[in-house]
């Protein structure tokens, strides 16, 4: 299915005299996606988005869509296109990058060079969530002090604080869970199998006194180790 859709982005970029993008980075493409042109109902389903996501997505010029009757309908290019900006939003890229990185795809004279691209962007982002990291990790130490400052005061934890300090990458996951990751996205961000992702929530939740992942992350906003 993915070649297919990367045979009619090559016709289609053939039967236009300027093309938007002649080279795209690599990005995995829904398996479920029709061939040929993609209605917008199929569109959205395939990549788990709304109709007003791809609706803005247009409006910002990322991607384009034209119509069969009243349908509207996404050629293989759009579609290439919107694998690479899902990829982008699954890395938590803010749309005005995405517009600058698929700008800058433009200019892509190889297949190399968007590959370039699109890496120079992942890089960046990484160096951002470590920074992010690092936030997290100075505001769960302040919490572990204020926690421990109250206990030697021989003042009981109430339900809204924490027990035992959380390890770096117990911090990592519990961010993955306040932004709604299930277990098996957790696993695959950390590079984990889903048996280890499901004890390290686990662990995480029985340090925060809780009786599910819920309980757990809403505490974790309280306590400001994570925010929403």
């Amino acid at each position: 299915m993915a070649e297919g859709y990367k045979q009619g982005f090559t016709q289609e970029l053939a039967t236009q005299t300027r093309p938007r993008h002649r080279f795209l980075p690599s990005a995995a493409l829904p398996a479920d996606l029709p061939r040929g042109r993609v209605p917008i109902a199929d569109m959205a389903n395939a990549f788990g988005v709304t109709h007003r996501t791809l609706h803005f997505y247009e409006e910002k010029g990322l991607i384009s869509a034209s119509r069969i009757g009243l349908m509207r309908v996404y050629e293989p290019g759009d579609v290439m296109r919107m694998a690479v900006i899902n990829a982008c939003r699954e890395a938590g890229m803010a749309v005005a990058v995405i517009q600058d990185l698929m700008n800058d795809l433009i200019e892509a004279d190889s297949q190399e060079a968007a590959e370039t691209l699109f890496r120079d962007a992942l890089v960046t982002r990484k160096r951002e969530l470590s920074a992010e990291m690092s936030t997290l990790h100075r505001q769960m130490q302040q919490v572990n002090e204020l926690l421990d400052h109250e206990a030697t005061d021989d003042q009981p934890l109430n339900d809204n604080q924490g027990g035992s300090p959380l390890t770096d990458q117990e911090l990592r996951c519990l961010a993955l869970m306040a932004a709604g990751l299930s277990t098996q996205r957790i696993a695959r961000t950390l590079d984990l199998r889903n048996d280890d992702a499901q004890n390290l929530e686990s662990g995480i939740i029985v340090k925060f006194r809780a009786n599910n992942r819920f309980q757990a992350i809403a505490q974790a906003v309280m306590l400001g180790v994570v925010q929403v």
